[in-house]
């Protein structure tokens, strides 16, 4: 017979896939990856606590091999990899994972620095926790509904009549189809108040609601930093991040790290520090320890280079650059009391899981009560038979079906005659009676109790609150995160904060090569090896952590940082390479970004003073400072103050000295007449000003014309001072052609 002989239906292969895809994914959101507000547990965590309460792991038995218990979930109530279902287990057992673990384990469980690096089922063992006994402890009372297994031979909970909101207490994290879920872990003491003022305002916004419950309580502790306006902001959506840090403290100079992040790993952390240090971002960083044990099971010490280190300024790159400082993802997205799942505000969690806590309550009353009533009528049916006793007596003895002539001689219900044939010879007497009747009066006094419970939500809100209360004195505990909010944000450091201070010497050469010498004063920049047909053209004092500012005969200004100009162990590099220099120019000056004014000339004695900080420019191709027009060039650039003098000598041999005062200050030009020309009408190659040099107080300048050299005081120099666009006057026999003008 054919498949084909049998009926089939066609169904749309959309309408098929949609189906199935949306069974799958109803499977996975309910069944696995999203937890339910009532007991705030995922169905392969309430299976784990439920085997394991029936095995009677609790946390008064001994510890038992954790696969007995895997084999159990999987065996019996979870289908699945046992390899998953362990690992499961595993989180409900980390006391870095949970803050109020479910199962107390014993063996290798994993570790803060790795979470999944816990030994082997066959390993470790567990027990339950005194915490999980508040899930399960009221389980045979009638408070839920038990449904077959996958394979229908037991029964298993739909859920666990949890005494207290697990969601809030140990969080929670999953990815379903299409939605995920991350609850942080909450204080237990501040749960319960909160639990407490909704139950006495179900209308309490999420704003009052936080002053029982400001935010998360996370189990590796550490400090929570988002404003109080920020926490209120996830609460009230159901979403958004919290920021957490690691705690610090002082000890003997060292910075030691005791608390990290909620779920940040501590060998991550110095791994991160350490690729810092190595990379040069650290510098003020010169050790890193691990001295985590038992005692202290997080402790990560940092050593600063000296005192002088600012330690919150470093800690506050470290928790910028760091796992140091985490943003916490909240989520309350979660399977609801209607089955359907839905993210819900602070406010809406608490007080549907006290609507949960309500009908738990309820039903364990009422079961309490139908075993209040059904004692009560066998309580009647016995003491019925003690005023009877004789005649009770004969019938058993004389009757062959005693049961229902009991029941008609005594107008007794068919319980209460069984009970009747049950008793004991030695029940029969006085004593037993009047037990019987102490007995009735107690539980007929315990059952008005309920009943007033039952028909009173005023007194059912009272004895929820008094359990909880009851459960917050026994298991409460006081915070392990506290929450600042005047810590400041943290902020890495510029690449300027980085460098050293130390003193540095910047060397341009006539051919544009430039090096970087450290100190100031103990290098020679002069007598340093030049490359063939090259030579000392000017240099700076800075700092490492400077800038320079090169100008071109261009009139082009160029900004480099100190730390990318190549080290004086060579002969350095050539600015062309860090520049794009206008083809034919030639640099011709330099100065240190600390420097107030640079004083810039040109070749037809024309120039004026520029603020320095006009000058910086990050463009490589640099800035337009010097308008030039045609056949002049920049020839000079120095550094100058208003107390300095400028010595201008032209190639003709003639020398002019200013007060740098008298030059104006402007912020971009072609600058005023500094020496005049021989010939108004007529400029002269003689008129060309070749030398331009900014002379501090008491410096000296040195003039060289071919072997002969002439060194001018700050009182030689004087002789030659003058007014500005002044002819100057004619140099020393033998110094007509001079070759170079140095300050010394």
């Amino acid at each position: 017979m054919s498949i084909f002989d049998h009926d089939l239906d066609d169904i749309d292969l959309h309408e098929y896939t949609s189906k199935a895809y949306l069974d799958y994914s109803m499977y996975v959101i309910n069944d696995r990856a999203l937890p339910f507000l009532g007991d705030g547990l995922k169905p392969v965590q309430r299976r784990i606590v439920y085997a394991m309460r029936q095995l009677g792991l609790t946390y008064q038995a001994k510890y038992s091999k954790s696969a007995r218990t895997v084999g159990d979930v999987i065996g019996k109530f979870h289908p699945h990899g046992e390899n998953a279902c362990y690992e499961s287990m595993v989180l409900m057992a980390q006391p870095f994972s949970f803050r109020y673990p479910l199962v107390d384990g014993q063996g290798n469980w994993g570790a803060p620095d790795e979470p999944k690096s816990f030994a082997a089922q066959r390993y470790t063992e567990s027990r339950l926790t005194r915490e999980a006994s508040l899930l399960y402890e009221e389980l045979n009372q009638g408070t839920v509904e038990f449904v077959p297994n996958f394979d229908g031979t037991l029964e298993e909970p739909v859920c666990l009549p949890a005494e207290l909101p697990f969601l809030l207490l140990n969080g929670s994290t999953g990815i379903a189809v299409g939605m995920a879920t991350d609850v942080l872990p909450h204080n237990l003491g501040e749960v319960v108040n909160a639990c407490v003022a909704m139950l006495r305002n179900e209308r309490l916004p999420v704003s009052e609601l936080m002053t029982e419950l400001p935010g998360p309580d996370l189990p590796t502790g550490g400090l929570i930093t988002s404003s109080t306006e920020e926490l209120q902001r996830v609460y009230e959506s159901g979403q958004g991040t919290i920021r957490c840090r690691a705690r610090y403290e002082r000890e003997n100079g060292d910075i030691v790290v005791t608390e990290v992040p909620y779920q940040s790993s501590p060998s991550r952390i110095l791994e991160q520090i350490a690729q810092q240090m190595q990379s040069k971002r650290l510098p003020m960083v010169v050790d890193l320890r691990d001295e985590s044990d038992h005692e202290n099971p997080i402790r990560l010490v940092i050593v600063p280079k000296s005192n002088r280190v600012d330690v919150d300024r470093l800690m506050s790159h470290l928790f910028a650059t760091t796992d140091l400082e985490r943003s916490l993802r909240m989520n309350l997205n979660v399977i609801g009391l209607d089955g359907k799942p839905q993210v819900y505000p602070l406010n809406r969690l608490v007080r549907d899981w006290l609507r949960f806590r309500k009908v738990t309550v309820r039903r364990r009353i009422l079961h309490r009560v139908e075993q209040i009533q059904r004692r009560l009528e066998i309580i009647a049916g016995l003491l019925i038979a003690h005023l009877n006793l004789e005649e009770v007596i004969r019938i058993v003895r004389e009757e062959d079906h005693p049961k229902p002539v009991l029941m008609q001689t005594f107008s007794l219900s068919d319980v209460q005659a069984t009970a009747i044939l049950d008793l004991r010879v030695r029940q029969l007497s006085r004593l037993e009676e009047e037990k019987l009747t102490a007995e009735k009066q107690e539980l007929s006094d315990e059952l008005a109790k309920h009943e007033l419970v039952l028909n009173s939500t005023q007194r059912l809100n009272t004895l929820i609150r008094k359990e909880l209360q009851e459960i917050s004195d026994k298991f409460g505990d006081s915070r392990r995160t506290s929450i600042v909010e005047d810590v400041g944000l943290a902020e890495s450091y510029a690449d300027a904060d980085l460098v050293s201070n130390e003193p540095v010497t910047v060397v341009l050469s006539q051919k544009g090569w430039v090096r970087v010498a450290r100190g100031h004063g103990t290098v020679d920049p002069i007598s340093l090896n030049y490359r063939e047909g090259d030579d000392y053209l000017s240099s700076c004092l800075a700092r490492m952590n400077d800038s320079c500012v090169f100008f071109d005969s261009a009139g082009r200004a160029y900004s480099s940082a100190i730390t990318a100009l190549p080290s004086a162990r060579g002969q350095g590099e050539p600015l062309t390479s860090i520049f794009s220099s206008p083809a034919g120019s030639r640099f011709v000056g330099l100065v240190s970004s600390d420097t107030s004014e640079v004083f810039v000339a040109n070749s037809y004695g024309e120039g004026f003073r520029l603020p320095v900080s006009a000058a910086l420019s990050q463009v490589k191709g640099g800035k337009a400072m010097v308008v030039l027009d045609e056949s002049r060039e920049l020839i000079a650039a120095n550094p100058s103050q208003e107390d300095n003098i400028v010595v201008l000598i032209t190639k003709g041999g003639r020398i002019l000295a200013l007060q740098s005062q008298d030059i104006p200050v402007r912020q971009r030009g072609k600058g005023v007449r500094l020496i005049g020309i021989s010939r108004k009408d007529l400029f002269s190659e003689d008129d060309a000003l070749e030398f331009a040099v900014s002379v501090a107080p008491n410096a000296k300048v040195a003039v060289k014309s071919g072997q002969r050299t002439m060194t001018l005081t700050t009182k030689r120099i004087e002789e030659y001072v003058g007014k500005r666009a002044n002819l100057g006057k004619r140099l020393p026999r033998g110094y007509a052609k001079v070759s170079s003008v140095r300050l010394v």
